[in-house]
């Protein structure tokens, strides 16, 4: 005995079907064709213009200047006249050094994995929205959704590296004793966490769905 014989859910209509546009600065929606919005004044798009080349060129800058705050000093300290240079790496062995565990993953995972992490993850987001992308189809268009707001959320935690150096720089000013700096890698460093986020923000995560229903731009 064969058993009813299941419906197929028929696509959902999407805004851009259905002529639609939606401002991204106060929410209202408005019918495709017009240019700016009527309640706040906001340019209307349907999808950011050029938001794939800016994503690259904030993304190439960030590993630019990523790879100067690997090389060189993000801490200085003079103590008693002597002063030492610590890159991150650096860092994170002599907290290992002194038996400080978790302060040496806080910064590794901080410092390390986490901006690593960002490059890889929005270079794969750019990858597989370019019209005919083959790269990571059938991957879950919820998953790469979820990954785009991760890596938007974590940007903000980014800068905990460069928290510290601030703070142990205020605080530790002992003149001839002790005195902590920040090296020329913490402005490098800086500028690449604001990069990839400039990145992640230039990206239109509406790209994700088009690529998938093949109505990319």
């Amino acid at each position: 005995m064969s058993g009813p014989v299941p419906q197929q859910i028929p696509p959902a209509l999407t805004a851009r079907a259905a002529g639609l546009v939606a401002c991204e600065s106060c929410g209202r929606v408005h019918r495709d064709g017009i240019a700016q919005c009527q309640r706040c004044g906001a340019a209307l798009h349907s999808r950011r213009p050029g938001s794939l080349q800016k994503v690259w060129a904030w993304l190439f800058a960030g590993i630019v200047v990523y790879i100067p705050a690997n090389i060189y000093p993000m801490l200085l300290t003079t103590s008693f006249g002597r002063t030492t240079e610590n890159t991150i790496i650096g860092g994170v062995i002599e907290l290992i050094d002194y038996g400080s565990f978790g302060v040496a993953l806080i910064v590794f995972v901080a410092s390390v994995l986490i901006p690593v992490g960002k490059f890889i993850a929005i270079g794969y987001l750019a990858l597989v929205v370019r019209p005919g992308a083959r790269i990571g189809r059938g991957s879950g268009l919820r998953g790469r959704q979820h990954l785009y707001e991760v890596v938007e959320f974590i940007g903000r935690w980014s800068m905990i590296d460069v928290f510290v150096v601030a703070i142990l720089a205020a605080l530790v000013q002992l003149d001839f004793a002790a005195t902590i700096s920040p090296g020329i890698a913490a402005v490098s460093f800086s500028l690449s966490v604001a990069f990839t986020m400039l990145a992640a923000q230039s990206f239109d995560p509406r790209l994700i769905w088009d690529a998938e229903e093949g109505t990319a731009p």
